[in-house]
């Protein structure tokens, strides 16, 4: 039978459609550095690649946690760790030969701090994604994320509000690993950890994919750029949190009787465009990038998943916990875990260990709340 060459038309509609997405994103990106400058500019090019990274060679956070506590697959934490290495053997010489410029992301450890990372890590788990994933997630169509996204939000602006109250309940000095010394501890931690988690894993699973590697050295990649150019680590909860402060306020609410959103710094924020905010950029970014891989690859996987209205409560109350616990915790996945160890905060390990425990509970509650399907 001769070709009638049906299939022709949706082919080019197909390659068509991909060059009008390239050109959309550098015309965003241009846009963004005319406007606001070529720092800023690059930055949102910066979070295009982490978006388009993490949804392109699925790389996440939460994911990986899910498969080592219920299969022992070690693969995609292996990948995290791997990532973290690479940043952290970058970002400590750089922090250390350009203090004035560069910054870590160093918090304390503190009552708050634990316990507001137990309950992010039961909450990802809730909805399948830490910070970068929700956004990963709404950007590629994802009905949970989208769903939970703007409470995310909402709950890091109130987390942000009450810090302080937080704070109170007691913390530790900062401690921060520098120098050669520094780094061997945090690359011997994270070795360690690596050792373990294979010692746990069946052999069979000792084995990490392809994807995986290239997604550890692209995502460490981007962050060191990060870092560069926006003189701090990569982070997530911020940013969320200060686009719901600007919707607060654009609503008539007063924020003065918040220590943390009253601060200069905060307070000068708010009045300048998230155009000029550094992880507002790279979360828009981040949206974008999986948006354009997932129309990229077809559409939006936007089909509405079947959940029971106990599990759509769920979702919003978990979005809303994301936010809070993570801005009590001094950031989520990417923040303290990631920028944390990576940039020698001691807090980033007792993150990391606090937060696997909440995952580890919260795995366990997805069934009871109907949000296995």
């Amino acid at each position: 039978m001769a070709d009638t060459g049906m299939d022709a038309p949706r082919g080019v509609f197909t390659i068509g459609t991909r060059g009008l997405l390239i050109v959309a994103a550098l015309a965003a990106v241009l846009f963004v550095a005319a406007l606001a400058g070529a720092r800023y500019g690059a930055l949102l090019l910066i979070g295009l690649g982490f978006g388009i990274a993490l949804e392109g060679l699925r790389f996440g956070f939460a994911g990986p946690w899910r498969a080592m506590i219920l299969r022992r697959d070690p693969a995609g934490l292996l990948a995290q760790l791997v990532a973290i290495a690479l940043v952290a053997l970058a970002a400590f010489p750089l922090l250390a030969s350009n203090g004035e410029e560069l910054f870590g992301a160093h918090a304390p450890i503190g009552v708050a701090m634990i316990g507001g990372a137990f309950v992010f890590g039961a909450a990802m788990q809730l909805v399948m994604g830490c910070g970068s994933g929700t956004l990963v997630n709404a950007g590629s169509g994802n009905v949970v994320g989208a769903v939970a996204l703007p409470f995310f939000a909402l709950g890091s602006f109130a987390g942000a509000y009450n810090l302080d109250w937080w704070i109170s309940l007691g913390t530790a000095p900062v401690v921060v690993l520098s120098g050669t010394s520094g780094l061997l501890a945090t690359l011997a931690g994270l070795a360690a950890v690596a050792a373990l988690v294979l010692w746990l894993a069946p052999a069979q699973a000792r084995r990490v994919p392809r994807r995986l590697w290239i997604a550890a050295v692209a995502i460490a990649g981007l962050a060191i750029l990060n870092l560069v150019v926006s003189g701090q680590p990569w982070g997530i909860v911020y940013g969320l949190g200060l686009w719901a402060a600007k919707g607060a306020q654009a609503m008539g609410g007063d924020l003065s009787g918040s220590a943390f959103w009253s601060a200069p710094a905060n307070a000068e924020r708010l009045e300048q465009s998230i155009l000029t905010d550094v992880t507002s950029l790279t979360n828009i970014g981040l949206i974008g990038g999986a948006f354009l891989v997932s129309v990229w690859r077809g559409g939006l996987a936007a089909k509405l998943p079947r959940l029971s209205p106990l599990a759509w409560a769920a979702t919003v109350v978990a979005g809303f916990l994301l936010g809070y616990s993570s801005r009590l915790a001094f950031g989520c996945n990417v923040g303290a875990f990631f920028s944390g160890i990576s940039t020698g905060s001691l807090h980033g390990w007792a993150w990391f260990a606090a937060a696997f425990v909440g995952a580890w509970w919260g795995v366990r509650l997805r069934p009871k709340l109907g949000l296995e399907v």
